[in-house]
């Protein structure tokens, strides 16, 4: 069973229990509009989401409010990643629905460099739990990390 707040690595991942979210923190030496690009461009976006590194096959987005986008793997090209956009608020702030979750993404420029929370809010404990077993924090890691060294 999970702790209230359990920190499982350096680079700022933790779970937050009382609000059923994985928490993950990232740093870059960018602006908030260019991290926020690499989120919502799919050309960009193609290089860096596959947890594995490799580009992915197909990448669609609408990037607009109930706008939806959908990402495939090569790893995985019947099960593609889709959902649907709530609140785009360039550069700060991507809200969206997918898995049964929802997803932020929150930008904070200052000084030069961009801090970047992401979290994966679930519906209870239980969904929280089977994000946990699924590898969700792993695999988003993974992923927050491709983005670091995509953006340089």
């Amino acid at each position: 069973m999970l702790q209230q707040a359990q920190h499982l690595d350096s680079k700022g991942f933790s779970i937050d229990r009382a609000r059923n979210a994985l928490r993950f923190e990232r740093e870059f030496q960018a602006s908030a509009g260019d991290v926020f690009d690499a989120w919502t461009d799919p050309s960009q976006i193609r290089l860096w989401w596959d947890p594995n590194g490799d580009p992915l096959e197909k990448c669609e987005i609408d990037l607009r409010e109930g706008g939806a986008f959908s990402f495939v793997t090569r790893a995985h090209p019947d099960r593609p990643f889709q959902g649907v956009y709530r609140q785009v608020d360039r550069p700060a702030l991507l809200v969206f629905d997918a898995l049964g979750a929802e997803g932020r993404v929150e930008l904070t420029e200052a000084a030069g460099k961009t801090a970047m929370i992401v979290e994966i809010i679930c519906a209870d404990e239980r969904h929280l739990e089977q994000f946990v077993q699924m590898g969700a924090a792993e695999g988003t890691s993974r992923t927050l990390d491709n983005l670091v060294r995509y953006m340089g």
